[in-house]
């Protein structure tokens, strides 16, 4: 008889109260593959939620996450990009629309470790978080 599945681990790192591994449908999915939906509730689940759309290449939701403002007309994406891991430092509440988070993301590109270390600003316009822009450290 066949085993059942073992659900994908989140690419966020994520783990639940019992300190295990969120699946992906359990954590970011819910908001990459459901963004009209199911909006990320603060500025840290959308930072580890964009980090997972990078990790699948979901430019879509990249782009739809990114604040007007400062949002590019196209997204690239890294060839042969492997992400290894993301590291959120900090979740600053700066009042009830702004907030900032200090990550970490590291990434493996041609054989070149690549170590991303950013403060991002987020703001929430209708009821929406959406990343802004971002010091990079």
């Amino acid at each position: 008889m066949p085993q059942p599945s073992t659900p994908l681990p989140c690419p966020c790192g994520a783990l639940s109260p019992r300190r295990t591994p969120l699946a992906y449908a359990d954590c970011c999915g819910r908001y990459v593959e459901h963004f009209d939906a199911t909006p990320a509730p603060d500025a840290e689940r959308l930072m580890r939620s964009r980090y997972s759309a990078f990790v699948r290449e979901r430019g879509d939701y990249l782009l739809a996450t990114w604040h007007a403002s400062q949002r590019p007309a196209t997204l690239a994406f890294e060839p042969g990009a492997h992400w290894l891991g993301l590291e959120v430092r900090s979740h600053r509440v700066l009042d009830a629309d702004h907030a900032e988070v200090e990550f970490v993301a590291r990434y493996r590109v041609a054989g070149r470790a690549v170590r991303l270390h950013e403060k991002s600003r987020f703001v929430r316009e209708t009821g929406r978080w959406y990343y802004v822009d971002g010091d990079s450290r």
